[in-house]
């Protein structure tokens, strides 16, 4: 979705600078308000022209568990008072990438078929930093469709040592 995109880049750029003494501390409460964002019924009581700026504050504020630090508070209040709450997935997306920029990192994603432990972890991480050259950030999700190995997304890179890929390249193989 470009809009979205277009929408989000400059509340993701504005947020980096007013926040880069803690980039951090900004990221895990745009990434917390950008998930509890994401719920398609809060999406609709944003939208609700009857609906306050400071109702919706309070329910994110109420999911959230905790209150939300000024800048947060600040920072929200005008992405709602110009409506563009759907777009603040994006923002923390787009926040995220910029983030990482600066420190050269990377976030990336490691598709596996059965669940990975920390140690093992640790290690996988050490040796795709290696393989990347830069730092990285691991989220794991579990995949079972992938039969067995493991499959990392770092970007617009792709690195894919499962089981069903291997398949895949022997099917193509057999078949040509």
């Amino acid at each position: 979705m470009a809009e979205i995109a277009t929408i989000a880049r400059p509340y993701a750029e504005a947020l980096f600078k007013a926040s880069s003494a803690d980039l951090s501390g900004t990221a895990a409460w745009l990434d917390q308000v950008a998930a509890i964002a994401a719920n398609p019924q809060l999406k609709a009581f944003a939208d609700n022209p009857k609906a306050s700026v400071e109702q919706v504050l309070g329910v994110i504020a109420g999911v959230a568990g905790s209150a939300l630090p000024a800048a947060a508070t600040n920072f929200l209040t005008t992405v709602l008072e110009n409506g563009r709450f759907a777009a603040l997935p994006e923002v923390a997306k787009q926040f995220r990438i910029l983030a990482n920029a600066r420190s050269g990192s990377s976030d990336a994603v490691v598709h596996s078929a059965f669940p990975i432990g920390a140690d093992e972890l640790a290690k996988l991480g050490a040796t795709l930093e290696k393989r990347f050259g830069r730092k990285l950030q691991l989220t794991v999700q579990q995949d079972p469709s992938l039969i067995g190995g493991i499959r990392v997304v770092v970007g617009d890179e792709v690195l894919d040592t499962s089981v069903k890929a291997r398949l895949e390249q022997m099917k193509v193989a057999l078949s040509a």
